[in-house]
């Protein structure tokens, strides 16, 4: 019978393996980044196939278990570590896709409202939930929308003022940026949404983005929905392109799936110190990011 058992496991445990040692392979095709949106999955089912290969006989198994846990290490410790620590933040970013179908802007304004952050990014604007825009426009009257995609564009706000002609579209490639005047020097504020990965067209998306994020005038906060998970590819290019670090642990932003709620909204800033918090979803399909962050090089 545990002969049987294992002929049955090997090659199930084979297969996760593979999968998880893929989930590592962004560098070299967009897969791999689509894989390591399930890395912490096949971290389990590895482990559980080899603890099984051990209760039926095969000690090996318990080395094999440990060995997938630690090929999934990064995605266990994105959840629990920020890549900066916790430091004292300066500025206060709000974070937040609207969502293109979103029915009640004014409840979404009226927490960005009540959060008080310095800085606000959001994604999928439209002509319907600009009105989120529109309420803060009082008290956050530096404002840039910039176009992107059917499903809406990005726009950057800021109680600060902005400094003269630093405003920057990448129109349809989905990045709004604008250098304001914050109490600590002047800051690049950024707003970017990435198309869903592999096989869409997140990669070709930011092959092109990536010189307008090199040429950001640095300290660079930037907050988007990246569709894609902290440990990956995608995101270490942005915070090399950028000169920035995403801030605190991986948030669960977009939960539309109860068994694999992703994060994939993230705010970076200069050296990645600062704390996040989820906010509500208020409509969207997206929960909020609210960060404290650092403005220093």
């Amino acid at each position: 019978m545990a002969q049987r058992a294992q002929t049955l496991l090997w090659p199930l445990f084979g297969l996760a393996s593979l999968a998880l040692a893929a989930s590592h392979l962004g560098a070299l095709h967009a897969l791999g980044d689509s894989l390591a949106v399930f890395r912490l999955h096949f971290v389990a089912l590895a482990a559980a196939l080899a603890l099984a290969l051990a209760v039926t006989g095969r000690r090996v198994g318990l080395v094999l278990a440990v060995a997938a846990v630690l090929g999934g290490g990064q995605a266990v410790w994105g959840w629990v570590w920020s890549p900066g620590g916790a430091g004292a933040g300066t500025l206060t970013v709000y974070q937040k896709n609207l969502s293109f179908r979103l029915a009640d802007p004014e409840a979404v304004a009226a927490d960005i409202l009540a959060a008080g952050p310095d800085i606000v990014t959001l994604q999928e604007v439209t002509g319907r939930t600009a009105a989120v825009l529109d309420a803060l426009a009082e008290s956050y009257p530096t404002q840039l929308r910039c176009p992107f995609a059917a499903v809406g564009g990005v726009a950057v706000a800021s109680r600060f003022p902005a400094v003269p002609g630093s405003g920057t579209c990448a129109e349809g490639q989905g990045l709004a940026a604008l250098r304001v005047e914050t109490p600590s020097g002047p800051v690049t504020l950024a707003s970017l949404h990435l198309h869903w990965p592999w096989p869409y067209r997140q990669r070709d998306q930011l092959r092109r983005l990536l010189p307008h994020l090199a040429a950001l005038t640095g300290p660079v906060v930037l907050g988007g929905d990246f569709n894609m998970v902290p440990w990956s590819h995608t995101v270490r290019r942005v915070e090399a392109a950028t000169g920035a670090l995403r801030t605190g642990p991986a948030r669960p932003s977009f939960p539309r799936w109860s068994w694999l709620p992703l994060p994939i909204d993230h705010v970076l800033a200069p050296g990645g110190t600062g704390q996040t918090q989820i906010r509500p979803r208020l409509g969207s399909d997206h929960r909020g990011l609210l960060a404290r962050v650092g403005a220093g090089g």
